[in-house]
């Protein structure tokens, strides 16, 4: 838990990071501390505006409408990446959301619980930012805007010594909330992360690509750990051990095509001697196959009770 910072510490920290900050009006002392407590702080909260227009959507902001009050956030990221600084204290962004969501961030958990109550002050606890966009789903995202999302982000958390894991988005917190809209919030939790000069130490949350090596390992343990009861079980009969399987599959294999070549070489044995003998050759052939699908039913049948896990 953190005292929020000052005003000029806020402002101090945003242009370090190297973003164009602009203050709009009075926005130091615009706030609403006068309804609750502001702090302590334990993360920032990223949101869309579904609005449209820089100058328009920063006045909202500061002011707010007539069913929420400004300011409505601290400040404003535009789509060319400039940050409109509009609030200074408690704003009226995050409502109220999940107590599980905020432990975890406090805690800066490697990942997130669900959004499935609204019971914590989230105005109390969280800087927040609104960027511009209509969160349709088809209104970009510009390189320049998700950057200084990124860069604010860092800003605060590199302010009161904050992992990558403090920041989250609306949709995080509040139920049926789905900003920001366009963007994943782990992807860019990943950049903050790489930003701060943090290493990224679960792959889920980060977004990081595991390779086809990684998937044939996971699959391999999963199956040997499936396998564990079985194979202990086979030893005790007097089996052995249960292969891996793709050994297993390539052993199978091997039978069939020996059965399959035993077979045909012994067909061919028996037509020459009914020939030779004067014997029927279709009836013995009929009596052959029918000897293999038996012997190849038995196969099967110990093939399924090897594999039972």
């Amino acid at each position: 838990m953190a005292p929020p910072l000052t005003a000029d510490r806020l402002l101090r920290a945003l242009r370090n990071e190297g973003l164009r900050v602009v203050e709009h009006r009075d926005w130091r002392n615009n706030s609403r501390n006068h309804k609750g407590p502001w702090g302590p702080v334990n993360g920032v909260m990223i949101h869309h505006t579904v609005t449209s227009g820089t100058a328009s959507s920063v006045e909202l902001c500061y002011r707010g409408h007539a069913n929420l009050p400004g300011p409505l956030c601290h400040g404003v990221i535009a789509k060319d990446g400039t940050v409109y600084l509009v609030g200074n204290g408690r704003t009226n962004h995050a409502g109220l959301g999940d107590d599980d969501v905020l432990r975890a961030v406090i805690n800066e958990s490697a990942t997130l619980p669900a959004d499935n109550e609204a019971n914590t002050d989230g105005n109390r606890h969280f800087y927040g930012f609104e960027c511009v966009n209509l969160g349709d789903g088809k209104d970009p995202w510009p390189a320049a805007q998700l950057e200084a999302i990124e860069k604010a982000a860092a800003a605060i958390c590199r302010a009161h010594g904050w992992s990558h894991r403090s920041v989250i988005g609306h949709l995080e917190w509040q139920p049926g909330k789905v900003d920001p809209r366009g963007f994943s919030m782990h992807t860019m939790r990943s950049r903050i992360a790489d930003r701060l000069g943090i290493t990224p130490t679960n792959p889920q949350e980060d977004d990081m690509p595991i390779s086809d090596a990684d998937v044939q390992r996971i699959a391999l343990a999963t199956l040997t750990y499936r396998n564990k009861a079985a194979n202990e079980a086979s030893i005790k009969a007097g089996r052995g051990p249960i292969p891996d399987v793709y050994g297993y599959d390539v052993q199978t294999h091997g039978m069939a095509k020996t059965l399959v070549a035993q077979v045909a070489a012994l067909t061919a044995t028996v037509t020459t001697l009914a020939q030779g003998g004067g014997l029927d050759a279709a009836e013995i052939q009929a009596a052959a196959e029918a000897g293999a699908r038996a012997a190849l039913a038995e196969l099967g049948e110990a093939l399924t009770d090897d594999q039972e896990v």
